[in-house]
Formats: structure tokens, sequence, C-alpha cells
């Protein structure tokens, strides 16, 4: 059986700022910042990869990177054979239908002078301008009914909106042009839970029915589970993990992965309290000045000299079809005492 070519196929991708600190002189050199250190992941048409990991891991910034919002080296080639990273805003336009991108704060991300129609048509007019004005409304109204909003509110502003009806919004402008991938920038975190399954479960909807594939990013892996087939962990820019969903929740690797897994609640109140709660010492490091070796060595529980002197290469079994890739010298579970120590 052969292996479907990838729809993204992404190899060190790297992404970093000058930071300068008030007071500096002009010619005082800028710090440099690596937000995203390497990535290395590919996507098939379809599937959705879940991206996890702690606040400021570089789980944005890596979003933001792929559909051209922040500048980026290394490559990410698209199913036709374009290397995105290397075109400029106005080469990129004709990928921007491809590639459409759903945001975190779901106010925000829409223009409060804009009514609920003119949002969605947006994408529409600029990428499909042979469209008469009649078209364009019908397809919107059809968006917003499979969206689960009501086609009588296309006149309506973001405000009269409910949270999870305004990110609806957004997944209609997204999907309104028919893309191939949408990126899923925490599209739940700002929502009550019981909108957030819901949210959650219009986009798998979606996914099956239109075949599209998802990156979605998140911090609670609960979710990330149940929508992934595919999962990333992500520390400090770099991937500590990466496996089929089934296979990293049932046999995480990485020390880090086993930490993140320990803190997700169990609905069953026995298992709950039986569980084994792996903590995470002291704070993220500093970007800025992230540790030698591995960078996860300052918090992690199996921490070696060899931590500290050789990156650990992302490498690994042959479980699921892409590979359970890990990036550790000292793989596998935690015992006991460890996790006391």
């Amino acid at each position: 059986m052969t292996t479907p070519a990838p729809l993204l196929d992404v190899r060190d991708l790297r992404v970093s700022f000058d930071i300068r600190r008030d007071g500096d002189m002009p010619w005082t050199p800028a710090r440099k910042l690596q937000a995203v250190a390497g990535v290395d992941f590919t996507l098939l048409s379809g599937e959705t990869l879940g991206v996890v990991g702690e606040s400021g891991c570089g789980k944005s910034t890596l979003a933001r990177a792929l559909i051209g919002l922040v500048p980026a080296t290394g490559r990410a080639i698209w199913r036709d054979g374009t290397d995105l990273l290397s075109l400029s805003p106005r080469q990129m336009l004709r990928y921007r239908r491809d590639i459409q991108m759903v945001f975190q704060d779901p106010l925000a991300s829409l223009n409060p002078r804009m009514t609920v129609g003119q949002i969605i048509a947006e994408p529409l007019t600029t990428h499909q301008r042979g469209l008469s004005r009649a078209e364009v409304k019908t397809r919107v109204k059809q968006m917003m009914d499979r969206v689960g909003l009501l086609p009588n509110q296309i006149n309506r502003y973001p405000h009269e909106f409910s949270g999870g009806q305004c990110q609806r919004i957004g997944i209609a402008r997204a999907l309104i042009v028919e893309p191939m991938l949408i990126i899923c920038d925490e599209p739940v975190s700002a929502l009550d839970v019981s909108i957030q399954a819901q949210v959650i479960n219009l986009l798998d909807d979606l996914q099956r029915d239109l075949g599209l594939a998802l990156i979605f990013i998140a911090h609670d892996l609960s979710v990330v589970k149940h929508i992934s087939d595919r999962v990333m962990v992500l520390y400090l820019g770099r991937v500590m993990e990466i496996a089929d969903a089934d296979e990293l929740y049932a046999n995480p690797q990485h020390p880090y992965t086993q930490a993140l897994l320990s803190a997700v609640p169990i609905p069953d109140p026995a298992r709950e309290r039986a569980k084994r709660i792996i903590p995470l010492d002291g704070d993220l490091p500093s970007p800025l000045a992230p540790p030698s070796g591995c960078v996860f060595r300052t918090r992690c529980p199996r921490a070696q000299a060899l931590c500290a002197a050789e990156v650990p290469p992302l490498s690994g079994g042959a479980h699921g079809a892409h590979g359970h890739r890990y990036a550790c010298h000292f793989p596998g579970p935690l015992s006991g005492t460890e996790i006391a120590a």
C-alpha cells in the first residue's frame, strides 16, 4: 500500500524575533528570541494534527508562520511542491483560499463595523470576484445554516452574538471559500465548556463532510484527543513528541508528555484519586536563554549529564501511520521513585 503524498510537509521551521530592552542604545545588538526552533511534521489531506503545550511554547507562532503572518525559515511544502515560506505576500495570495485560519478570540477576530453577512462574504469577494451579489448572498446564507446560525441574522453585527456564535461566524468565514486546510488557534479556549463541546462537534462534523485537514492548537488535552488523528507536543519551540493520538495517550515516551497527561482530569472518581500526578517543578525557561542540550532538562525528573550536553534528536519507533517519535535521551514511563524525587 502506497503512502499518500502529504498535503503539507514542514521541515526545520524556525521563527525568531529581535528583542530590545528599554534603554538600549541604537547600536546595542538585539537579543534573539527563538520562538520556534526547528519543527518537523507532515499533514495528510483530511487529517487533524493536534498541537499542545504550555503557554509560550510556540504554538500560535507556528500557526502564524504557516500562513505568512510572521517571517520564518525552513520549508513548508504544499501539495503542489511550492514552498510556502519562500513566497512573497503577493505570491501567497493564491494559497489563501486553500489555507484558512480560525482565531482564538472569536469577538476580537471579527470587524465590529461589518455585518455578519459582510464578514462571511469577504473571502468570497477577495478570491472569487466573478460571483454576483445574489450568488454571494446565497452562499453566505447556506454557510450560516451549515454552521448553526440563522440565515435571517445576516444583517446583524458581531456584538449582538454570544462568544460561541461569534466563533461559528469565524468558522463560516474560513469555510466559505472551501479550503483544504484550516488552522484552528485555540478556537475554544475563550468559551464555556458546553459551548466548547458544540464548536468541537461542529468542526468534527464539517471535517468529516468536507474532507478538511485541520491543525488544531489547544491547551486542553482531552479536547485534542477527541478531535485529533495525531498529536504533536511542543516545549520552548521544539517538538518533544509526535504520534498517532491513541498511541501517544496510551504510551507516552517523553517525560513532558507524561506530565501533561497526568494533569488531565479523569471523570471516574476512583481512577482520579488513584492516578499519579507528575509535577513540573519551576517555570518555563525564557526563550531568550533556553537551557543547553534538551530544553526540558531543567524541569525533568530524569535529567542526566548527557541531557545538558547534547540536543536529543527526534527519533523513535514506527507505530502508527507516521511513526511515534520523541526527542529524549532516556525515554519511557517514569518510575514512582523518579516522580517522588
